[in-house]
């Protein structure tokens, strides 16, 4: 079996599993599942921008890095905005931020 082939066994089935947990998790307990979501994506950014530090001249690998940095931007402020919306279902009517 080929690295490839083995990464791509890798994905296909942690993208099964994911699916299936994240279907599974009742609705009181989403908010605390975004703030890790958060922070695993930020930790991502980190990967990311160490990726794009490291490639020097290889473009490949400053596109692949560049491509992954704004997926996991995208993610955080995504996860953040959410989080936000969700936690104001539980304000009052009069509190302010």
């Amino acid at each position: 079996m080929t690295p490839l082939s083995q990464s791509l066994w890798v994905l296909l089935l942690g993208s099964l599993l994911g699916l299936e947990l994240i279907g599974k998790v009742p609705p009181t307990l989403h908010t605390p599942l975004m703030s890790g979501a958060n922070a695993i994506s930020g930790i991502t950014v980190l990967a990311s921008l160490t990726l794009i530090q490291q490639a020097g001249s290889n473009t490949a690998l400053l596109v692949l890095g560049a491509l992954s940095l704004g997926f996991a931007l995208y993610n955080v402020i995504g996860g953040f905005l959410v989080t936000d919306r969700m936690l104001a279902m539980f304000r009052r009517k009069g509190d302010s931020r």
